[in-house]
Parts: C-alpha cells; sequence; structure tokens
C-alpha cells in the first residue's frame, strides 16, 4: 500500500469509527434511560455472552483472508468460498452451542429470547466481516466505512422507533438484527460489485487444512482477546444481578467509545513497524517513543477529566438510577492509558515477529481476569470487576513493555519526562475543573478544562507543533524521506 493510500484509508476509516461510536454511544444513552437498570443488565448481558462464541466461528479466518488477499488477488474467491463454507456448517453447531449453554445456565425466559436474537446477530455479522475482510486485503476501507456508518444509523432509527412504540426489550434487540442484516447484504453487493467475487460456499479439503494451520495462531490470540473483554459481564450476571451488569455496562461502555482513537492509530502504526522492523532499527524505536507520547497525549487528560466529572455529566445524562456507575467508571477509566499504550505495545510485537509471545501474553491477562473476577466480584460486586479490568491492564502492559526493550533501544528518559510533563498539565486541569465544577455544568467546564490542560502543556514544553510533524512523518512517509535526525 502507498503511503498516500495508507493516509487515505486510515483517515477515512477513523472518521467513519468516530462517527459511528459516537452513535453507538448516544444510542446506549437513550436505551439505558429507556429501559431502566435491570433491562439494562439483561440486554448488555446477552450481546457481551454471544460475543464469547462469535470467537470460535471466526477462529483468526478473517485475519487470513485480508493477508493472503492482500499478497495475491487471485486467491481472493477461493480463500472466501472455503471460509464461507466452513463458516455456514460451524454457524449450525455455533447457534445450537448458544441455546444448550444459555438453558443450561438456568436464565429466565426474557434473558434467553434476549440470547436467541443476538445469537443471530453474532451470525450475521461474521460473515460480513469476512466480506469485508476482502476488502481490506484489496486496500479499500471506504466501502468498509459507509457500511460501518449505515448499520449504526439503521440500529438507531429502529431503535428510537422501538422504544417510542414501547413493543419490548426482545423486539429492542431486533434493532441490531435489522443493522446487520442490512450489513451483510451491502458487504455481499460492493464485493460483488467492486472485485468481482462471489460469495458462494466450498469445502476444498485442502484449501481448508491450510486455512485452520494459518488461521490457528490468529484464533488462540481471538479466543483470549474475547474472553478477556466479554468474561466480566457474564461473571457479573451470574456472581451478581442483572442491577450490578446494568451499573457496570454504562461504566463499561463509556471507557470503551473512547478506545477508538487507540484503534485506529494502531491500524496506522502497525505497517510503519512492519517496514521500518526490516528497513530501519532507528526509525522503528523513534516511531514506537512518539507513538507512545502520542497516545499519553490524549489518553491522560481523558482520564483525568472523567474522573473529576463523572459524577456531574453521568446522572444527568444516563439518568439518577445509574448513580451507582460513577465509581466503577471513575476506576476503569483511570486503566485508559494503559489500555491506549498497550496498543502499539501490541502492534510492535506482531510487527517484530513476537506475535506468539503476544498471545501468551493474552493467555496469561484472559485468565488473570477470570480469577480476579472470581474473587472480587463476591467482595465488592460491580466494583470489584472494574478494579480486575484495571490490574489486568496493569499486568498486559508491564508484560509487553520488558518485551519491547529486548526488540529496540527507544528513548525512556523522553518518554518518563513526556509523561511528568503531560501528567503535571493533567493536574492543573483538574484541580481549575474541580474548582469550576461547583458552579457550572460540566457543558462548560470540560471545554474550560481541555483549555486549561493545553495551555498548560504547551508552557511546560510537553507539546509543540515539532512533535505532530515528527509523528506524522514517522508514520506516513517512506523511510528515505523521514529525517534522520536522532533527536526526537
Amino acid at each position: 500500500m502507498s503511503s498516500s493510500n495508507l493516509v487515505k484509508n486510515t483517515t477515512f476509516f477513523t472518521a467513519a469509527l468516530t462517527i459511528q461510536k459516537i452513535l453507538s454511544f448516544v444510542y446506549f444513552i437513550l436505551v439505558a434511560r429507556s429501559i431502566g437498570v435491570e433491562n439494562t443488565g439483561k440486554y448488555s448481558f446477552a450481546l457481551s455472552f454471544t460475543t464469547i462464541f462469535a470467537m470460535f466461528l471466526d477462529f483468526g479466518l478473517t485475519q487470513i483472508l485480508i493477508r493472503e488477499s492482500a499478497r495475491d488477488i487471485k486467491n481472493s474467491q477461493k480463500y472466501l468460498a472455503n471460509v464461507l463454507g466452513l463458516k455456514l456448517l460451524g454457524s449450525v453447531i455455533i447457534y445450537a452451542l448458544v441455546i444448550v449453554v444459555i438453558n443450561l445456565m438456568g436464565y429466565p425466559e426474557i434473558t434467553k429470547q434476549l440470547v436467541y436474537v443476538s445469537g443471530f446477530v453474532m451470525l450475521l455479522d461474521s460473515f460480513a466481516l469476512s466480506f469485508y475482510g476482502i476488502l481490506r486485503g484489496h486496500q479499500n476501507l471506504r466501502f468498509e466505512s459507509y457500511g460501518v456508518i449505515l448499520n449504526q444509523l439503521i440500529v438507531l432509527g429502529a431503535g428510537l422507533v422501538i422504544i417510542k412504540l414501547q413493543l419490548g426489550l426482545v423486539i429492542l434487540m431486533g434493532a441490531y438484527l435489522l443493522g446487520s442484516l442490512f450489513n451483510f447484504f451491502y458487504a455481499a453487493l460492493f464485493l460483488k460489485i467492486k472485485l468481482k467475487i462471489l460469495t458462494i460456499f466450498r469445502f476444498d479439503k485442502k484449501i481448508i487444512k491450510e486455512l485452520f494451520r494459518l488461521a490457528l495462531p490468529f484464533a488462540i490470540a481471538g479466543f483470549f482477546i474475547r474472553i478477556y473483554s466479554s468474561m466480566d459481564i457474564v461473571l457479573l450476571s451470574k456472581l451478581a444481578n442483572d442491577k450490578a451488569v446494568g451499573l457496570y455496562s454504562v461504566a463499561y461502555k463509556i471507557t470503551f467509545a473512547l478506545q477508538f482513537v487507540a484503534v485506529a492509530f494502531s491500524a496506522s502504526i502497525y505497517p510503519a513497524f512492519c517496514r521500518y522492523f526490516v528497513a530501519s532499527k532507528e526509525l522503528l524505536s523513534k516511531t514506537f517513543a512518539k507513538s507512545m507520547y502520542f497516545l499519553m497525549l490524549i489518553s491522560l487528560p481523558i482520564s483525568f477529566g472523567v474522573i473529576v466529572l463523572a459524577d456531574k455529566f453521568l446522572p444527568p445524562i444516563f439518568g439518577q438510577e445509574y448513580q451507582g456507575a460513577i465509581l466503577p467508571l471513575q476506576i476503569l477509566i483511570s486503566s485508559l492509558v494503559l489500555v491506549f499504550l498497550c496498543f502499539p505495545i501490541g502492534a510492535m510485537l506482531n510487527a517484530c515477529d513476537k506475535q506468539t509471545r503476544n498471545t501468551v501474553h493474552l493467555g496469561i491477562i484472559a485468565v488473570l481476569n477470570i480469577i480476579l473476577n472470581l474473587i472480587l466480584i463476591p467482595l465488592y460486586g460491580y466494583n470489584g470487576a472494574a478494579v480486575a479490568a484495571l490490574i489486568s491492564y496493569v499486568v498486559l502492559f508491564a508484560l509487553g513493555i520488558v518485551v519491547i526493550e529486548k526488540i529496540v533501544k527507544y528513548d525512556k528518559k523522553y518518554l518518563l519526562i513526556s509523561f511528568a510533563k503531560i501528567t503535571f498539565s493533567c493536574l492543573v486541569m483538574s484541580l481549575v475543573v474541580v474548582w469550576l465544577k461547583g458552579y457550572w455544568s460540566f457543558v462548560i467546564t470540560a471545554p474550560l478544562g481541555a483549555l486549561v490542560y493545553l495551555v498548560t502543556l504547551v508552557l511546560v514544553g510537553g507539546f509543540s507543533k515539532k512533535d505532530i510533524m515528527q509523528t506524522k512523518s514517522l508514520l506516513f512517509k517512506k523511510e528515505n524521506a523521514v529525517s534522520s535526525d536522532s533527536n526526537l
């Protein structure tokens, strides 16, 4: 992919994800306010429960479709046809497993019905993901970007009608099903129109065997990620109650919604890491350091800001019944900087042939998170689940950064000084916001706090135009176009 296409794809997809996250967050607020805490718990549980099973259906095959399509366009049709064949068979097995497991767990009928509908959403999304995988392999994110936004608009529109007509919780889950149906046919249609690739099903034993061999590392990593990202809500549902899940889901949703910046940035730096690992260890070192700096620059003020303003914005937005979500939100948002920094660390490990080590780390965290939840939820409820997430990210960061030091010698002094300057600026911002929030609404204090942060950061020398230009150059320019200046 040319650097021009990389910038266009990244910019376009980032913009689409931004719009989608905003729409999704607004929709979640409307749903949470309209159905109440306990029903929000049931609703969130159903989505998290089926998400765990999605990893078995995809089995890392989408990553293979992306990679193999990028390497050789001619392979796209045969690989996709066999992946679809596998998923068609797997859909029957996985959906049956979902039904059996949810019934064995003894949940009430309404929860089981929500899971049944959410299960169909999972199946459709898995197929659409494979379609988009081919488009990604052909370096085309534009149509996926449109699909992401249109899908969310359909969910939002259908959901608002269902809420207005008070058609019930199960029908409300159907809004996601409607959006997924659209996404399925939309992706399949553009695959046929733009790339002349048909959505047909095949079972070629030789190709299927090869697919399983190639996909296994991705499948294992995906398994751990799914377990880690969804098991807390599932365990909270069994060890506590629907109200606890509802309150925790609000805190988790806010924290998760903010991660799209790191996700998009990681998608951008990964090709650069791959390129520099082969071409220049010096540029690899610079890019990693600048990536960590840039993500600290964004995540730390968000974390500090949410912590000091949570009590002012959460109840008015979600409703007074969600007052109990303030503390878990403050705990979860404390991990945001670690969440952000783990993205470039993971991307670096994968780019530098340390994907197995990265998978081991994810496995350790998945097991640790389950153990912590089993211990802390019975003691502290949803606050315990939040603490478990925070501890898990601390360990994930520590495991990753130790390996990074063995791959490349980056400027630790530069990052520590930058961290100190950014943190100081955040503390000044927080003090001002704490003082102002007693007089004004968060709508006013939040922008003022951001302004104070930026001014303080510039005054202490923690931010300059040069920093942004260097980051952009390291990410998007070819090696011979990047300055060889050793100063960060």
